[in-house]
């Protein structure tokens, strides 16, 4: 239950508030001083502090409840602290406003303004609560998978990146054909060599081949190798990848470039491991995983006849979708850290320019961007000059939410609402927001309760 600690020495202010806070179910502890107050803290789970300023009869400097909040600032860093005095010094209220105090509340209070202000401090602290221990858990995800699994180096914190990771590790072992998809410069051939690390195959080669770098007429000499004499320029017989990949894993980016004579063949390595060389009659044999990637939409590209329907369903055993960054924007920053590398640091300016910017080209975009701003940089810090990223045209102040700002999308907040059956205080608190937070990113999407 939501628990309050009013530190008081008038009982007839802690009556009053046990009873305001009671009636919206908010337990209200209460003590006439400090000393008890922190015998309190040290037995009782509390979330809120609301401290007076003067606990010895006639003192009105303010001084005792000043020195109460450091000492709650120093042993309690996370704790919501608001003052409560009849004597408002306008200076001193400034000050600790800025030290780190939530609210300066004068006696009398007005009922509704106090209950508000209470409200919103126990749902901010709820969900700052909430967020610090999905953080926790996302860090020991992913210990426990750096523990079991080769990740690569992997860079990430989001947990849309910790799903991924943890699918491809999963089906790691097997030796079905997994299919990779997402927007370019995501990292899906770092994907692909985490499954083929933590596969039965790691001791054998891992070969990439990009389809969309290759001349469509090349592809196939490519893959399935050529006989000497095979096309033109031909003259010596050359391996194709499925050979040099024979005990490893081939990596085949961008299969929606494969054109149609190859995904044929293609088809039929899959279903039976042979294949003949370009130009020539010989059947070959391989033993290998294979792995594919794709940014297109291969289903539409079935319809339209330029992608046989067989073969998606031969490649896509099991997909794995990586999400673009602008969707997962707590991996922003860790990012462009390590990219950043030792012996420079980023401008807060830096950060909100990195986090403000939609990155189309993702990671890899990122990574040039970063790289660019350490060659313009003057000493070892790098400010949003350097970056020279583009500045974004925000809505109004108050309704805006840089997409890259919000890892929650429409969906993720709709499905919450229905979960909750329409009460928004609910939703807030299941994906980790305050109230307000919540109703600005409804208002940002359209979106409405019934």
């Amino acid at each position: 239950m939501r628990t309050v600690l009013v530190i008081d020495d008038n009982e007839s202010v802690t009556d009053a508030l046990r009873a305001l806070f009671g009636m919206h179910d908010i337990r209200t502890l209460s003590a006439a001083g400090p000393t008890e107050g922190f015998t309190i803290l040290e037995r009782e789970p509390v979330d809120l502090v609301i401290a007076d300023m003067n606990f010895t009869a006639d003192t009105t400097s303010g001084n005792e409840g000043i020195a109460l909040f450091r000492e709650l600032r120093a042993r309690y860093a996370d704790m919501p602290i608001v003052l409560l005095t009849a004597w408002i010094h306008l200076e001193s209220a400034v000050h600790l406003i800025k030290a780190g105090a939530a609210d300066y509340v004068s006696k009398p209070w007005d009922n509704a303004r106090m209950l508000a202000t209470v409200e919103n401090l126990l749902e901010f602290a709820e969900s700052t609560r909430e967020r610090q221990r999905l953080q926790a858990e996302r860090r020991l995800g992913k210990e426990r998978l750096a523990a079991q699994y080769d990740l690569r180096g992997l860079i990430f914190e989001s947990q849309a990146m910790h799903g991924v990771v943890e699918v491809a590790c999963r089906v790691a072992t097997s030796a079905v054909p997994v299919l990779i998809t997402g927007p370019n410069g995501v990292g899906k051939e770092r994907i692909a060599a985490i499954l083929h690390v933590n596969s039965r195959a790691r001791s054998g080669p891992f070969v990439a081949v990009n389809c969309g770098a290759l001349p469509a007429e090349l592809i196939e000499a490519e893959l399935f190798g050529a006989d000497a004499g095979a096309f033109t320029d031909a003259r010596q017989a050359r391996a194709g990848r499925f050979t040099l990949a024979h005990g490893g894993t081939l990596f085949l980016d961008e299969i929606g470039n494969l054109p149609l004579a190859g995904q044929v063949k293609l088809l039929r390595v899959l279903e039976t491991g042979q294949y003949e060389p370009l130009g020539s009659s010989r059947t070959c044999r391989t033993e290998v995983r294979l792995l594919s990637a794709t940014n297109a939409d291969l289903p539409a590209m079935i319809r339209e006849g330029r992608f046989r329907e067989d073969l998606y369903y031969r490649l896509n055993v099991i997909e794995i979708a990586v999400p673009p960054l602008a969707e997962r924007p707590v991996d922003i920053l860790p990012l462009a850290e390590h990219f950043l590398g030792s012996g420079f640091v980023f401008t807060e300016d830096a950060q909100t320019a990195l986090l403000r910017h939609p990155w189309p080209g993702n990671v890899r975009e990122l990574r040039n961007a970063v790289e660019r701003a350490k060659l313009l940089a003057r000493g070892e810090t790098v400010g949003a000059p350097d970056l020279n990223l583009p500045t974004p045209r925000w809505p109004a102040e108050s309704t805006r939410i840089p997409r890259a700002m919000d890892s929650l999308g429409r969906e993720a907040i709709e499905a919450s609402l229905r979960r909750a059956a329409g009460n928004v205080t609910r939703a807030a608190r299941s994906l980790g927001l305050s109230r307000q937070a919540l109703y600005r990113r409804m208002e940002h999407f359209g979106i409405r309760i019934e």
